[in-house]
């Protein structure tokens, strides 16, 4: 994918890095789960569409609540992983690729759409009308998202230093916490129901925290294998040196509820 706005114009593939990302990125706390049990979402028999779903993280850790998922990304090897892990877990979720823009549904058909970590990436002007419409009479949109403290986690920070020297053109660093990103053309479609930011502690080993950074976008999605192998090295260098075999990385997590008019 190349996505003005986003790294400077430098292609990414998330599928280059879907092994990583199953492994690795089903990281999100019960706190997170628990707050959108709170708004009444994603339970009880509801049908749910899980846009840009990844690995599947989202309806597989969400499952047991009761709701019927089904999951959709761009990156096929993503769907993939998706597929075997909900398969070897034993649940019945329906994944496939596709781009987002070209996710059709009769109108009506769900209850909730979920868009986690990936809202940027969409073309509103498309999107925005179509979540709309899929939605039942007062469905909700929700968007979420979790991410890293760098100026407030040591860690956090100086694995993006890392980063940003091999990946100079990469955006996704500096985050501080401040409101899931909820594009004005859906405002035309959607109430803004609610909105809320709170501080999680994310507990890593040396390999996960090494593994997480790998399955991001300025690293294992975006960098060739001979910069990847740099990356790898000077990276498990400064976690041996400055991290124990266990530690926590401080995040906050991000969620818009929106409600269809």
């Amino acid at each position: 994918m190349i996505i003005q706005g986003i790294d400077e114009g430098k292609a990414f593939d998330w599928g280059k890095t879907s092994e990583d990302y199953a492994k690795y990125r089903d990281i999100y706390p019960q706190e997170f789960y628990d707050y959108i049990l709170g708004l009444g979402l994603c339970k009880d028999g509801q049908k749910v569409l899980d846009m840009g779903t990844g690995t599947g993280v989202l309806p597989r850790n969400m499952y047991r609540y009761g709701a019927k998922w089904i999951g959709t990304d761009i990156a096929e090897n993503q769907i993939e992983q998706a597929k075997r892990l909900a398969k070897e877990a034993g649940m019945d979720i329906e994944f496939f690729a596709s781009r987002a823009e070209d996710v059709s549904f009769p109108d009506g058909t769900f209850d909730v759409i979920t868009a986690c970590q990936c809202i940027w990436y969409f073309d509103h002007d498309v999107t925005a009308p179509k979540f709309a419409h899929m939605l039942k009479r007062g469905g909700k949109f929700l968007i979420l998202y979790m991410g890293w403290l760098p100026f407030e986690d040591p860690i956090a920070g100086k694995s993006e230093e890392i980063i940003l020297k091999h990946n100079p053109g990469w955006n996704g660093c500096g985050d501080t916490v401040h409101p899931v990103l909820v594009p004005d053309r859906y405002l035309e479609y959607f109430e803004l129901k609610s909105r809320e930011e709170f501080r999680v502690d994310i507990p890593f080993t040396r390999e996960g925290w090494h593994g997480r950074m790998r399955a991001c976008r300025g690293v294992g999605a975006s960098m060739s294998p001979e910069t990847l192998a740099i990356w790898d090295s000077e990276h498990m260098k400064m976690l041996n040196e400055n991290a124990p075999e266990n530690f926590a990385v401080k995040h906050y997590v991000s969620i818009a509820e929106l409600e269809v008019k």
